[in-house]
């Protein structure tokens, strides 16, 4: 007799393993433990196998048989449907070995230790959330251009343009891993540049009016925050280094008495010695009381085996009242500097891109030299924490500048 639904339902366990039959093969394996399991029983070349349709409830009988006819269609073209499924799982892993998501992370696995870990950690994060949920599980080789036009699409439509040229780049350069590992031989990728309308480039939000600088700092000192995240507010102007190298800032890198901060520069891969004015120091000693015996300088605030959250020093300013996005970002300050020290200090634009950790081509083809100008970078530095000092007092700076006709 067949089964009926009841009857698969209510059926219990015994000592020993049951089987409940069906027709054309299918019966229902109940283990004493409580499973059910739907098996097919079939012959191929006269000799008796079983075939494994899934688990009770999950393949109802309705299922279970639907599942046993499509085998014994198999059986009737001369394909055996255990050997059939076998070759689907093969496949399904062979696919998954070469998807794109695969592919992807192995090749990051292989660029991970020439980079830094804010930038293996953004570029997973874009992946992440941009390009594996449309793209990861697909075999690597049946991914084509339109398919990678529609994420970038996806992405742009969104305002973020700048990470949808970013995002092509990356998939073109985990095709062309693909290519070099023989995941695939294509790059449709490639064919894309141009796709996305071009970025607009669009400066740090920085202040350059000598008056507003000096409300700005002066509005620092009244921050109410953590002491170190209050130096590092005071520390950014003053020292207008990238925002990610003052807060991975580490004290083995810092001598307070020769007042120098030598560290290596994640973007150009260069070291770079940074003049410590006066009272920098004076700012990096007070804190060293607090956070010297460990690594870095600004130490997280929940982890202080890590650094600072990147987000920090935006938080302080968009916490002081400005916007980050008009006004004054932790990037803007090295704006600042580059502006008011050129047109308001007067100094040499070559000192100060040196000071920048700028590429700056020499006349032997050097890109940068950490040590290039560096007593006039020593001077600029102290001239340029005096001068902050002089604003942030509200004084009424006026620079000195050379009269038609003076020698």
């Amino acid at each position: 007799m067949a089964l009926t639904d009841l009857a698969v339902r209510n059926a219990k366990p015994a000592e020993k393993q049951q089987k409940l039959f069906d027709s054309g093969g299918l019966f229902l394996l109940i283990t004493p433990a409580g499973g059910k399991r739907w098996v097919l029983k079939y012959r191929v070349n006269g000799k008796e196998k079983s075939l494994a349709l899934g688990m009770y409830p999950d393949i109802t009988l309705v299922d279970a048989r639907k599942r046993r006819d499509a085998a014994r269609e198999k059986l009737a073209g001369g394909i055996d449907p255990g050997e059939a499924k076998k070759a689907e799982r093969r496949a399904a892993k062979l696919a998954a070995a070469n998807s794109f998501e695969a592919v992807a992370l192995a090749w990051m696995d292989e660029r991970r230790p020439y980079v830094e870990a804010a930038q293996y950690d953004k570029t997973l994060a874009r992946f992440k959330n941009d390009a594996l949920p449309w793209l990861g599980k697909r075999p690597i080789t049946e991914i084509e251009a339109p398919d990678i036009l529609d994420v970038l699409k996806r992405v742009d439509s969104r305002g973020a343009r700048f990470t949808a040229h970013r995002l092509r780049g990356e998939i073109s350069r985990v095709f062309r891993y693909g290519i070099k590992e023989g995941f695939c031989k294509t790059d449709p990728a490639r064919d894309l540049t141009g796709a996305i309308p071009p970025a607009q480039t669009t400066h740090f939000a920085s202040i350059t009016e000598p008056v507003k600088v000096g409300e700005m700092l002066r509005s620092f000192d009244a921050f109410s925050g953590t002491f170190p995240v209050r130096c590092a507010l005071r520390l950014a102007p003053l020292l207008f280094v990238r925002p990610g190298e003052l807060r991975q800032a580490e004290w083995t890198e810092i001598d307070l008495d020769k007042g120098e901060w030598r560290y290596h520069v994640s973007k150009t891969k260069t070291e770079h010695l940074v003049p410590l004015a006066a009272q920098a120091v004076a700012i990096l000693r007070e804190l060293h009381a607090l956070t010297g015996a460990g690594r870095y300088v600004f130490p997280g605030a929940r982890d202080r085996k890590r650094p600072m959250s990147e987000a920090a020093i935006n938080a302080a300013l968009r916490r002081l009242g400005y916007d980050t996005r008009t006004d004054i970002t932790g990037h803007g300050f090295r704006a600042m500097a580059r502006t008011i020290l050129h047109e308001e200090l007067e100094q040499k634009p070559e000192v100060i891109e040196h000071q920048l950790a700028h590429a700056v081509p020499d006349n032997l083809g050097g890109a940068y030299n950490r040590t290039k100008f560096i007593k006039e970078r020593r001077v600029m530095m102290q001239k340029w924490a005096d001068y902050l000092d002089e604003l942030k007092a509200g004084a009424q700076i006026i620079p000195m500048r050379p009269t038609a006709g003076s020698a």
